[in-house]
């Protein structure tokens, strides 16, 4: 074993001294690399940041489980590892291909299925002829290495929606309303941004996806929020507003902090290329900024509850901390640390503000993504145009197109769900928790009222 291990040590240092050796040959004067080099640095950058994406799916999972009542723990949970599967799946069969395959002004291909170019395929099969390499290495990028970066970012927005709707909402007609959302919904309107279509056209301009993905996740929460209801008991008589405190807070803080973590793959990963000491250099810039951006969000929220309602509120902290991520999500390239900080200090206000309109206006938001993922992800958006970053014009244009588009087909799909199979428990199976009514178990069996378990 020792031996072995040395041997692929030795390896591993003479692929590394000739990667630099080739590195070195194929700079030009301006610091780049070309070539095979080129190709691996930008596949490797796409499959490690996809990679911290998929975790915060992880986050996703922990923070929504943190802020249900233990009753609806495992339900969450369930919720979110197969929404992310669907999310792979539909993203595969046809949400690639209408996002970013002979994509015109509005939509894709709506081919099915998503397979590697023939040249990477025979390149997998071990072809060593010259030209398939030369095919490959033109593209810049191994092509399933992009699907993977994109599928991971359609999967957060799916994940959005069920945090909202957290708590009364039926299994069955949540995941369909994911299919769609995942392999229709979101893939067009990509179309129309990053799938270089007619938003795109007119200098519409979001980075890794304030608009894109997380106002879109928002639009979809904010409908299906409307249409379901709120949880019973959350709003009295008189317009009283009944807290349902969450089960778990650490866990809702641990979430918190994987989402943080994931979101330097998000946007870090939309430089879209690490070839360069330009591209890297951006990449810095884009993690200092997305890190100074949740840390203004959290300062801001920590201050304003404390001014407001003399106490501060962890949640309100884990959600200013999320609301400033978002918000910087649409421009992290542009602008100084300092400015990160003061548009994430913004995103924290929005939230402050924003949860209790909700309350007003009887919208059940469990966890608080509207904010954050909607209005956090608006206020980015326009922060890219106030600051320089693009036309604030297009940016309005986007935001409204993009918002229209998800209000009505969301409300579309969810109304059809309804009318078709209901969307939400009857009030004793909710008064019981989705644990027991729909899986027929306890996340936390041995605190249950009653149990014998020791």
């Amino acid at each position: 074993m020792t031996k072995l291990r040395q041997i692929s040590t030795g390896a591993a240092v003479l692929a590394v001294g000739s990667l630099f050796a080739t590195t070195a040959f194929a700079q030009d004067e301006a610091v780049g690399v070309s070539g095979e080099v080129g190709f691996i640095l930008n596949t490797f950058l796409f499959l490690i940041c996809g990679a911290f994406v998929m975790w915060m799916a992880a986050g996703f999972s922990m923070l929504e489980s943190g802020l249900v009542r233990s009753k609806n723990t495992a339900s969450i949970c369930l919720k979110n590892i197969t929404l992310y599967s669907i999310a792979g799946i539909m993203y595969y069969l046809i949400g690639y291909n209408l996002m970013y395959v002979d994509v015109g002004s509005w939509i894709g291909s709506i081919s099915l299925l998503y397979n590697p170019s023939g040249a990477e395929a025979a390149l997998v099969g071990g072809s060593e002829d010259a030209d398939v390499l030369s095919q490959v290495v033109d593209a810049g990028y191994s092509v399933m290495s992009d699907w993977f970066f994109q599928m991971v970012f359609v999967a957060t927005a799916a994940s959005i929606v069920s945090g909202t709707l957290a708590e009364r909402i039926k299994f069955a007609p949540f995941m369909i309303f994911v299919v769609i959302l995942t392999g229709i919904l979101y893939p067009i309107q990509g179309a129309w941004t990053w799938g270089a279509g007619w938003l795109t056209e007119m200098g519409f301009s979001d980075y890794a996806g304030s608009t894109i993905v997380h106002s879109v996740g928002g639009w979809a929460a904010l409908t299906g929020a409307i249409i379901l209801g709120a949880r019973k008991g959350k709003f009295g008589a008189n317009g009283k507003v009944n807290p349902i405190p969450g089960a778990n807070l650490p866990l809702a803080t641990l979430g918190t902090f994987i989402l943080w973590l994931g979101w330097f793959g998000f946007n870090g990963g939309s430089v879209l290329a690490m070839d360069s000491a330009a591209a890297v250099t951006e990449m810095s810039l884009v993690f200092a900024n997305t890190n100074l951006a949740a840390a203004g969000g959290v300062v801001m929220a920590v201050i304003l509850t404390g001014a407001i309602y003399k106490k501060i509120d962890l949640t309100m902290a884990l959600n200013g901390a999320l609301a400033g991520l978002v918000s910087i999500t649409a421009g992290p390239d542009v602008g100084s640390p300092l400015l990160a900080i003061i548009i994430g200090a913004i995103g924290g206000i929005i939230v402050v503000v924003t949860v209790p309109l909700l309350d007003k206006l009887k919208i059940d938001d469990v966890v608080g993504a509207i904010p954050v993922h909607l209005f956090a992800g608006i206020w980015g958006t326009l922060a890219v145009g106030i600051f320089g970053g693009g036309d604030l014009v297009v940016q309005i244009i986007g935001i409204v197109a993009i918002g229209a588009f998800m209000v009505v087909t969301s409300a579309i799909v969810w109304l059809a769900l309804k009318a078709i199979m209901g969307l939400r428990l009857n009030e004793e199976d909710e008064m019981a928790g989705l644990d027991q009514t729909e899986l027929g178990l306890e996340a936390y069996p041995e605190f249950a009222q009653g149990s014998k378990t020791v």
